[in-house]
Order: C-alpha cells, then structure tokens, then sequence
C-alpha cells in the first residue's frame, strides 16, 4: 500500500467515525469533538516538531499548555482598577527591585573573577534581593487579593479580543521553553524528560497559587469569545428567518402553539451548532497554516538537518552542526504550538481551570496521539490527535454498551453484574493501553509512518 493511499484511507475513516457520531448521537456532540480533536491535533504537531524533528523527549507538554491558557486571561479579561490601584503600585516597585537584583547578580558574575570572593557576591546579592522584593510583593498581592475576592482578587488583563491570546500564548510557551532550554537541553534525554517533567509542575503550582495573577484555583470564568453567543444568535431576525426557512415543511405541518414551541427548540439546536461550526472553521484555519509552516519547515535543508541530528547526533558535530542551537530551535518552536493550542483550548471553554490541568491529558495522551499518529510525520501526529482523542471521549458511552451486551442475561440485582457496569467509564485507559499496544506490534512506525527520502 502506498503512503498517499495509507494516509486518505486513514482520514477517510476517521471522517466516517465522525460521521458515524453525528447520524447516531448528535451533530452537535460530533463538532464538539471535532474542535477538541482539532486542538489536539495542533498540541501533538508541536511535540511532533520537538520529537519527530529532533527527537527531543518533552515530558512537560502540560505546563506550556498552561501558559498558553493564562495567556485567554491576561489578554482578554479587563483590567480591575481597584486592584491596580490597592497593589499596582508596590507590585511594580518588587519588579524594579527584582530586575536590579537580577542585572547585579550578572554584574559581579562578569567583573569579578572565579572563586570563592564571586561566589559570596553573588549568594549576599541574591539573597538581599530577594527579600527586598518580598518585602514589596508581599503586601501588593495581598492588597490584590483582598479586592473583592469573590469576583475578582487579581489584576486582570489587557481588555484585548480573546483571538489574540493565541498568539500570546505561543510567546509565552517560547519564552518559557527558551529559559528552559538554556539550563535543560545540555542534560541527557532521559534527564531532559524529568527536567521538563519538574519545570512543568513547577508552573501548574504557580498557577494554582499565585491568585493576585490568575485567580488560583477560583477560576477564572466568563471569558469573552471570538464566535457570536447562542443568545443573540437566537434573538437575531436573520437567523430565525434563516431557522424558520430551514425548517418550513416540519413547522407548516404543526399548529400555532406547538410550532412556537418547535421554533424555539431549533433555535436553540441550531444557535449551538453555528457556534461550534464557527470554532470549528477558526481552529481549523490556524491548524492548516502551522501544518503548512511544518510541512515547509520539515522539507527544507533545515529540516534535513534537523532529521540527520535527530538520527546521529555525533555525526552532525563532526560536519560542524551545532547540536545544542538545532535542538533549542526545535524546542521553543514546539513549546511555542504547544501554548497556541493551550490558549485555544481555554477560548473554547470560556474559562481558565488551573485545577483541570493534569499529566494524563496533557502530556501522556499528547504522545500517544504523535506515537500511534507516526512520530516524524505531521499528517501523522494530526491523524494521531483526531482518533485518539475521539476514542478518549467515545470510549465512555462504547464501555457502557459493551458492559450491557455482555451482562444482558445476568440479573438486575447481580453483583457481577454492578461491578461489570461500575468498570464501564474505566474503558478508556484500557482502550488507550490496548490500542498503543496494538499499533507497536503490526505498526511500529504509527499510523502514517515518516517518509524517509534520500
């Protein structure tokens, strides 16, 4: 079988599971996880980009998803003036202090020479620093907190349309992974994993804690939206006309009462689904240009490089590559798609939950997506983020199916039976296991494996 015919074969599936949802479930349910596995599908090409490029093992993809989604706040949400006013001014005060700190510590780090006398400068530099910004930030933030804590208690944002969190959020991922790429990418794989892995939970802590920033664990909620609310497409005279013109002959056939309250349920149906459908061409407007962007990128002598280092790292320093530059590139690159996809994700929801972010779903299930995709191969890390995510969320209702057809003669009251139907929302982790396991044994290379050419 050729790769063109594996690879439309594979999406032609994938449209007919699609497909499948909506004429089974919903329409509505099948462009929810449509714009879910959209997302998803940009999350697993900037791994794709870290790993298949370079192979460099990001276990931290959930932190730079983090960013990305803090990124839906401080951009979108307006600005609390009272909090400024309470805390603005010794919270800029503690950010003087600490950027005199900072430029001191490199001062004396560059003027005075190797030992013992540069090391004590440094350590009484920092230390007198830190608790000289302490003692600005401390009070600010709990000023900041104080304002009204159960609406606001933090700053806010910039008051900007929530689309250009998008590409705040890639700044921030990038930024973050530059930092991280200076003090992580000299480590051995297996160190960078655990480094990331650390850095991540690192940032998740800070997000959770520092309220005077994001809210903590509050929440923030009610976040604007680049897609018209269902609410006024339902009070908008073109679109009731455009509802009622639709659905002619169904509401012709029933009387003047029930075709009110006929009227009213498509309404609804159908503001829903115009709001999904206009996620849906927006994520996938920015998922096509970043797989062209890589597309170009992986085809181009850059990318040829990048694979060769991937594939031999020894032999690229011996034709003069720099190693460590290559892999910062392709690392704050990923992370910065990471944190674009992150912030895409808290636009949909309309809310930013620290608490939701966790290992599982953003960084075990990001890999398997590129892993059963085809680690190498963009169209394989998309394919990869559109079944493993649809089987993520129909595993639920197919476990409770199954659990039904196999416990069809078994009595209500049966024990077996209770504990059968209790495992049934477990069936994902073991569909995950079992379809990882399954794609290793007949196709080791994923779903649309890397084309190598020479």
């Amino acid at each position: 079988m050729s790769q063109t015919v594996r690879t439309v074969g594979v999406f032609a599936v994938m449209a007919l599971l699609l497909v499948f949802v909506g004429l089974q479930q919903s329409w509505s349910v099948t462009f929810t996880i449509v714009n879910l596995c959209l997302i998803s599908a940009v999350m697993s090409l900037g791994v794709n980009i870290q790993w298949g490029y370079a192979g460099l093992f990001n276990a931290g993809i959930m932190g730079f998803a983090a960013l990305g989604g803090i990124a839906g706040v401080l951009v979108s949400r307006p600005p609390v003036p009272a909090a400024w006013a309470a805390g603005g001014a010794n919270l800029a005060l503690a950010a003087l202090v600490l950027a005199a700190t900072v430029a001191l510590a490199l001062f004396v780090y560059r003027r005075l020479p190797r030992g013992r006398s540069r090391a004590l400068a440094i350590t009484v530099t920092v230390v007198v620093g830190y608790f000289a910004t302490r003692a600005f930030f401390d009070p600010a933030v709990e000023a900041i907190e104080a304002v009204d804590p159960a609406k606001t208690g933090y700053l806010g944002g910039l008051g900007l349309p929530i689309i250009l969190s998008w590409a705040a959020g890639g700044l921030f991922a990038a930024g973050a992974a530059y930092l991280v790429a200076r003090v992580a990418l000299g480590l051995r794989s297996d160190y960078l994993a655990i480094a990331t892995l650390g850095i991540s939970e690192i940032v998740i802590a800070v997000l959770k804690n520092e309220d005077w920033l994001t809210r903590g664990v509050k929440n923030v909620t009610g976040l604007d939206r680049p897609v018209p609310y269902e609410v006024e497409l339902q009070k908008s005279p073109w679109f009731v006309d455009w509802v009622q013109w639709w659905n002619e002959g169904t509401l012709a056939a029933l009387a003047e009462a029930e075709r009110v309250a006929a009227l009213k349920s498509l309404l609804i149906d159908a503001s829903s689904l115009v709001v999904k459908l206009s996620y849906t061409g927006l994520f996938l407007v920015v998922l096509l240009i970043l797989l062209w962007l890589s597309e170009r990128a992986l085809r181009s002598p850059w990318g040829r490089m990048m694979r060769a280092i991937r594939d031999s790292e020894e032999a690229a320093e011996a034709m003069g590559k720099d190693v460590v530059r290559r892999h910062r590139q392709t690392f704050i690159l990923g992370s910065a798609v990471v944190g674009i996809a992150g912030a895409m994700l808290t636009t949909l929801d309309g809310q930013f939950t620290p608490g939701t972010y966790n290992p599982l779903r953003f960084t075990f299930l990001i890999w398997v997506m590129v892993i059963v995709g085809g680690s190498g191969n963009n169209l394989g890390a998309v394919i990869g983020g559109f079944l493993i995510w649809f089987l993520w969320v129909e595993a639920e209702p197919l476990g409770l199916w199954l659990m039904e057809l196999i416990t069809a003669g078994m009595a209500e009251d049966s024990g077996v039976r209770a504990s059968l139907m209790d495992a049934a929302p477990h069936m994902r982790l073991f569909l995950m296991g079992l379809l990882l396991l399954i794609v290793m044994r007949f196709s080791p290379r994923g779903l649309i494996p890397e084309v190598v050419r020479r």
